[in-house]
Formats: structure tokens, C-alpha cells, sequence
């Protein structure tokens, strides 16, 4: 049985265990939180390093791109170095594979009509693959950078603009403490709704869950959410917000969806097994015979 690990920053209440079978494997994927502790957070990397055939990185990212830079959050990557047999993932290479593929295939299928939305991307950086599968695809997007990461009441309302300042700000951004532009621990518990007028003017809110979730209006009547991963008690959240219709981009395990970082780590334990390289490269077939698609959640009462 091959064996998947997702280490988190954030609040242990989320942990998760599932056995789950794909392409002929079976996997153990778990994930771990360190409600926020940073030393927590690297002994467990340490502990596990040769144990388990993928690590990935939760509540956290390791890597940003920004078309053809890479940048990498410095406090992250030295915890994740200590790491020398087991491969690591922070979901990075999904995100620009999977996020794409799920958004053309919403447009495709005809369950978004991406050109009519106005959408609010609560933070572009962390997934470029949505942000510019988005900027292709809908009518307007509002990039929510500066927004909700650094809390400056700008938004970013083009995709060249937004380009423009990640490549400005990311150099700086990624040596400062993680834990200053992305909730850890308890605090994704915690709700502090701002800028309720760009949720409310958006037909689609997309982007990172902890963010959508910290951050919206209590009321998001006949909304659409596009994220990566939503637990049974976040669906009934939306369901109560008034969200019509919430999807995934990664998909359906025993009812609950996992993040991007251990969906990548199963990917890269199955490119093991066969002996291929676990290069991004190597994903896309992969991903077609897996047949991933986006998990669509009516959230609408009968009738409706």
C-alpha cells in the first residue's frame, strides 16, 4: 500500500484518513495539523522523511509562479530541505494542470458560463493556473492580492496589472514570515469578513478556501464557489450562506475532497511505482487515465 502524508500549518480539527484505490494501487493518504506550529510543523517532515512514499505540504505554500518566474517562501522551503528520500509537494503542479483543466472542461460542459461571471479571485499568486485560466475565460476578474494578502483596499481589476505587482511584491513577500499573509492553526477558525461589496458584485468567488472563508459576507445569495477543497461541515456552510453552487477542483473522496498538495502527492507516488519521472510533465496522462474531474455540489434547495 503506498502511503500519503499532507503536513499542516493549520488546524488539526481537519485532520483526515482515507484508503483509496487508483489505477491498480491502493493508497493510506492522511492528513496532519499542527494548528500552526511552526517546530510541530518541521519535526513532523523530519519524522516521516523515508517512511511514506509523498509528502505534501498543507495549509502553506512552498512555490509561487508568476508566468515564467518561481519564487519560493523562504521560511517554508528551509523546513521543507531538511527532507532528503521522500519526495515533497505543495500542490504547486496540479494547480497549473488540474485548476486549468477543470476550468475548461466547467466552460466546456456548459456548467459555467465563465464570459457572462464576474469573478473574484481572492488571491491569484498561489495559483496561477486558476488565475490565468480565469483571465482567458470570464468577463471580469478581480484579482484579490492586495485585497486580502496584504489587507490594502485595492483591487487588482486586470491580469496584466496583476502580473505586474506579483512580480513587484513576491521578491519581498516570500522572505517575510508566512504566517503574515496566510491563516494558520486556530486562525482558520476564525472569520473577519472584509470588502463585502467585491464578493457581492461577483457571480463566481474562486481561489483558496481559507481565504473565501475567512473573508466573506455572511450572505452569498445565488453565488457560485470555485475552490480546491471542501470538508462535509464547509458545504453546509455555503448551503446556509446561500451559495448556489460550489465545486471543487480536486475530487470526490468518501464524500469530502483533499487538497491539492496530497492529490499531487498520490500523482508522484503512481509515477514511482511505474518507474517514470515525477516531473509535471509527466502528469497530464496520468490525469486523463485517471479521469479526475471537478466535483459540481448543488447547493440549491428542490425546486430551486
Amino acid at each position: 500500500m503506498k502511503h500519503v502524508v499532507s503536513i499542516s500549518l493549520g488546524s488539526s480539527k481537519r485532520n483526515k484518513s482515507s484508503k483509496i484505490h487508483l489505477l491498480g494501487e491502493e493508497f493510506l493518504v492522511e492528513r496532519v495539523g499542527t494548528d500552526g506550529d511552526m517546530a510541530a510543523f518541521a519535526t513532523k517532515f523530519k519524522e516521516l522523511d523515508g517512511k511514506v512514499d509523498a509528502l505534501g505540504v498543507g495549509g502553506a505554500d512552498v512555490y509561487v509562479v508568476v508566468e515564467d518566474r518561481t519564487y519560493a517562501f523562504r521560511e517554508i522551503k528551509q523546513i521543507i530541505d531538511v527532507v532528503k528520500q521522500t519526495p515533497v509537494l505543495d500542490g504547486s503542479g496540479l494547480k497549473h494542470t488540474l485548476e486549468r483543466s477543470a476550468i475548461a472542461y466547467l466552460d466546456e460542459e456548459k456548467i459555467v458560463d465563465f464570459r457572462r461571471c464576474k469573478t473574484l479571485l481572492v488571491s491569484g499568486v498561489d495559483r496561477f493556473g486558476m488565475a490565468q485560466a480565469l483571465a482567458q475565460r470570464s468577463g471580469s476578474v478581480v484579482f484579490g492580492d492586495l485585497l486580502f494578502g496584504l489587507g490594502l483596499p485595492i483591487p487588482v481589476r486586470t491580469y496584466a496589472s496583476f502580473v505586474r505587482l506579483a512580480k513587484l511584491l513576491l521578491p519581498l513577500v516570500t522572505v517575510l514570515p508566512f504566517k503574515w499573509f496566510y491563516p494558520t492553526g486556530e486562525k482558520q477558525d476564525k472569520r473577519t469578513p472584509k470588502h463585502e461589496r467585491f464578493f457581492q458584485e461577483a457571480d463566481l468567488i474562486a481561489g483558496d478556501w481559507h481565504y473565501i472563508r475567512r473573508y466573506m459576507p455572511d450572505r452569498l445569495e445565488g453565488k457560485i464557489v470555485l475552490t480546491q477543497t471542501l470538508r462535509t461541515a464547509d458545504i453546509e456552510f455555503l448551503r446556509s450562506a446561500g451559495v448556489k453552487l460550489a465545486i471543487t477542483t480536486t475530487p470526490e473522496v468518501e464524500g469530502e475532497t483533499f487538497a491539492t498538495n496530497v492529490m499531487e502527492g498520490v500523482l508522484v507516488a503512481l509515477l514511482n511505482a511505474r518507474g517514470e519521472p515525477a516531473s509535471v510533465e509527466n502528469y497530464a496522462p496520468i490525469l486523463a487515465q485517471l479521469g479526475w474531474k471537478p466535483n459540481v455540489i448543488s447547493l440549491s434547495p428542490p425546486n430551486h
